[in-house]
Formats: structure tokens, C-alpha cells, sequence
């Protein structure tokens, strides 16, 4: 049986915009089918609101319209979308992070993978 990932969003858009990038290579993992990857549509909102920032368009040139688009029905196709997640856990430091948390919880996911700080602070 395959792990059962839930990725954050950062891990999507780097993924999306650096082809060499750790990001991509999780990525990778999916698309080879070594990996279950789990999406719910509150986070496919999310990533593709944040693909399409006026910004990160900017900032990322790799990223357009059409690739974020591109980008977005891929992961659509590639991983397993769960309607809806409990909200069993409430983060009050970072509301936003709250998603990815209790997907995570709801699938029994193996791994939860984030660089975001206020994410890896529960570690500890």
C-alpha cells in the first residue's frame, strides 16, 4: 500500500514553478505512483487562487494562465479528493493551515508535507 500524503499549498505552487525544485520532486512521487495524494476541493480552491495571483504570476514566469490551469487539472487527476473533511482541529494561529490539518487527520495520512513554520511548530 501506497503512503497517503497531503500536501500544503507552497508545495504546490513551487512545485508548479521550479521544475528542479524538492517541491517537484514530491510531486514526482505522484505522478510515478509512489505516493496516494489526497486533495479536497477547499484546497484545489485554494491552490488555484494563489496560481493565479497577480504576484506570484510576477514573480514566477514559469507560471501562466494556461500552465496554472494545466497545472491544476493534473493534480485534479492524479490524486484522491475527499468532498469534505471534518473539522475536528482548530488552529487559531493560522486559520489558513486548518484545511491541510484536518484533511490530513480525516485520511490518516502518513505524512503532511510543509515548509510552513506555523505547520512544523506542532512537531514540537
Amino acid at each position: 500500500m501506497r503512503p497517503i500524503v497531503v500536501f500544503d499549498c507552497m508545495v504546490f505552487l513551487q512545485g508548479a514553478a521550479r521544475p528542479g525544485s524538492p517541491a517537484r520532486q514530491c510531486l514526482a512521487l505522484v505522478d510515478n505512483q509512489k505516493v496516494t495524494l489526497v486533495v479536497s476541493p477547499q484546497i484545489l480552491a485554494e491552490i488555484d487562487e494563489v496560481l493565479n495571483r497577480p504576484k506570484v504570476l510576477r514573480r514566477m514566469p514559469a507560471l501562466g494562465e494556461h500552465a496554472a490551469k494545466q497545472f491544476l487539472r493534473a493534480v485534479y487527476s492524479r490524486a484522491r479528493t475527499i468532498s469534505e473533511a471534518p473539522k475536528v482541529f482548530q488552529y487559531p494561529r493560522d486559520p489558513k493551515d486548518e484545511p491541510y490539518l484536518n484533511l490530513a487527520m480525516a485520511v490518516n495520512a502518513n505524512f503532511l508535507v510543509t515548509r510552513d513554520h506555523d505547520l512544523l511548530d506542532l512537531m514540537q
